[in-house]
């Protein structure tokens, strides 16, 4: 879900051709759940082999992360580690949201209407154990380095990012920031002309500076993390009731901090864990353990796994292949010409 910043905080459109050169700490889950939630035939089934294992996420990982590749960018994916006990609620909730998904997608098919057997196989997503596998043995193939958060992925993502080595960090969720992301890309892995029900648009990618956003908001990084919990975070979901980002930004504005809001708000019903909340934000369970290198990819293998044993069409992974080893190329150019020119 993610803290809903959508209305409150300045974006700035950018051209992904531009971030060339750049290292993106990608969060992982958020992009292969994209992955799986788009990639599907017109009745909604996701792409799947001759045994019936699902591969859209692949499909999505190695034709986007291709791309980004192709234009100079570097980018590094982090994946989840054990999420924090106040998140168990959110787990469930999305959970049982998937099975509802499920019985009102079996309607749909029922009666034969398309798009809500898209929208309802969209909604009834879900990993499956053998995906992370997959998915990290594909990026090994690649020469990509990814690395293993001990807690929530976009927090290490969001570490990696205030140490300085990334430039960025990429989610859909806002939840970033309040992990201290000083830069956070939004729609990198699903940039480009998107369907949404029956109208095609197009997909920005988008920067969010922290820095900026505390500053049009007149808020300290602590202040805007009790704004997220007013509304709502994967570790307080429902939020408070009656109250969205504009009455949340100025009910902390006006009394500094949610401690001194709580007595003048109703219907808060987690006062008890908001400095537990507070806690996961400003103190999430982070490492340093970890190493980013980029190879160059085994093209060999990156075939064998990709067509030979996921079924993908061999000569269009070659062409991916090939832009990819292009671009690389261009990158490392532009890069030692920067050096010798110092």
């Amino acid at each position: 879900m993610g803290v809903n910043f959508k209305d409150l905080i300045p974006k700035t459109p950018v051209k992904l051709e531009d971030l060339g050169g750049k290292i993106i700490a990608i969060d992982a889950y958020n992009a292969i759940y994209q992955f799986l939630s788009i990639i599907r035939q017109p009745d909604g089934t996701p792409l799947k082999d001759s045994s019936g294992k699902i591969t859209s996420h692949l499909s999505g990982l190695f034709y986007r992360t291709s791309n980004l590749i192709e234009m100079g960018i570097k980018p590094v994916y982090v994946f989840d580690g054990e999420s924090p006990a106040l998140k168990a609620a959110e787990i469930e909730r999305r959970k049982q949201v998937k099975v509802e998904a499920v019985v009102h997608y079996e309607k749909a098919v029922a009666k034969g209407d398309k798009e809500k057997m898209f929208m309802y196989a969209q909604a009834s997503t879900s990993m499956k154990d053998y995906m992370l596998g997959d998915s990290q043995k594909l990026l090994g193939l690649m020469g990509l380095p990814w690395v293993q958060a001990p807690g929530e992925g976009e927090a290490q993502a969001a570490h990696m990012n205030k140490k300085g080595d990334a430039d960025y960090c990429a989610s859909q969720d806002y939840d970033s920031l309040l992990f201290g992301a000083g830069k956070l890309l939004r729609n990198v892995t699903i940039s480009g002309r998107r369907k949404r029900g029956n109208v095609t648009i197009e997909v920005v990618p988008e920067v969010i500076e922290l820095p900026k956003t505390l500053h049009e908001c007149g808020l300290t990084r602590e202040q805007l993390i009790d704004v997220g919990i007013l509304i709502g975070t994967d570790f307080n979901p429902d939020g408070v009731k009656g109250i969205g980002p504009k009455t949340a930004l100025k009910l902390i504005k006006q009394y500094g901090t949610l401690k001194n809001a709580v007595p003048h708000i109703e219907n808060l019903t987690f006062a008890d864990k908001i400095e537990e909340i507070q806690d996961i934000f400003l103190h999430p369970k982070v490492t340093d353990n970890y190493k980013i290198e980029w190879r160059e990819p085994y093209e060999e293998g990156i075939i064998a796994f990709m067509s030979g044993e996921k079924e993908f069409g061999e000569e269009r992974i070659k062409k991916s292949l090939d832009r990819m080893t292009a671009g690389t190329k261009k990158q490392k150019g532009k890069v030692s010409l920067e050096k010798w020119f110092r």
